[in-house]
């Protein structure tokens, strides 16, 4: 994996020239929860859609 720093630059650089800072943060942010989420299936941290839908039964 990339590191964080490089992922950041590059999606930062693929904005356009009218971005802004919101903008800016809402990339940042999408990236890093996308890595995480990569993290997450490679830790094996994830649920079966059954757990799912039993976790989301609770509510």
């Amino acid at each position: 994996m990339t590191p964080f720093k490089e992922d950041a630059i590059t999606a930062i650089s693929s904005l356009p020239k009218t971005a802004n800072l919101d903008d800016i943060m809402y990339r940042l942010y999408v990236l890093d929860k996308i890595r995480k989420g990569q993290e997450a299936v490679k830790n094996g941290e994830t649920l079966t859609v059954e757990q799912l839908k039993e976790e989301i039964s609770k509510w």
